[in-house]
């Protein structure tokens, strides 16, 4: 079972996009997930309750926000969306049930230097550097063609940790979570080039 934390301490940035099209993911390959949302907002369960009870199930997973615990026996995979803010007490419970954390970014180089010290503090971090939690990052908006892109690259390249993709700016995203859908949970061609994109994150995620 692998739990999957989505942070980062700046708001609006795209964790509740990235968290929701994560554990669809899963859902879409017959995978039993959960998505737990430690947002006072519950932007993540809101988006569950939309969800067509016709689709691939994703499990709601209530976790007190000061101390997560251990997800329910069985489970094969859960998704973690977080708060803005996110520090302390809070970001070490989420890291002590984290196999993996997916830090979603802007290339902006406002967003990259907000966003700078949390990175900087889990690329140090004891089970980052043991490799007990693996750390990747997700341009979030960008194409990935442009100078910001490549400014991202260099700057988490420079904290030793992986960059997974890039999501273009779309409102794909805006349109599906209207509805509690995922890019897995509508026709193909609708959403070909987004998938195209998904597919270094999720292969990253499901290993």
């Amino acid at each position: 079972m692998t739990v999957i934390v989505v942070a980062n301490p700046k708001g609006g940035v795209g964790k509740s996009t990235l968290s929701t099209n994560l554990a669809g993911s899963f859902a879409a390959n017959g995978e039993w997930v959960a998505l737990a949302d430690l947002d006072r907002q519950q932007s993540s369960h809101t988006w569950l309750a939309l969800r067509p009870e016709s689709l691939p199930a994703i499990e709601a997973w209530q976790v007190d926000p000061e101390v997560p615990a251990k997800p329910p026996r069985g489970l094969e995979r859960a998704v973690v969306d977080t708060p803005a803010g996110l520090h302390g007490t809070r970001l070490a419970a989420a890291l002590d049930v984290a196999d993996k954390v997916i830090v979603p970014l802007q290339p902006s180089m406002f967003d990259i230097l907000a966003t700078q010290h949390f990175l900087e503090r889990l690329a140090k971090e004891k089970a980052v550097r043991k490799g007990r939690i693996e750390v990747g990052v997700v341009g979030m908006r960008v194409d990935a063609r442009t100078r910001s892109a490549e400014q991202l690259h260099r700057f988490v390249e420079s904290l030793e940790l992986t960059v997974l993709g890039f999501l273009r700016d779309t409102q794909n995203y805006v349109q599906l979570a209207a509805h509690g859908l995922t890019l897995w949970d509508v026709a193909k061609s609708r959403v070909e080039r987004d998938l195209e994109q998904w597919e270094p994150i999720t292969a990253w995620a499901a290993k």
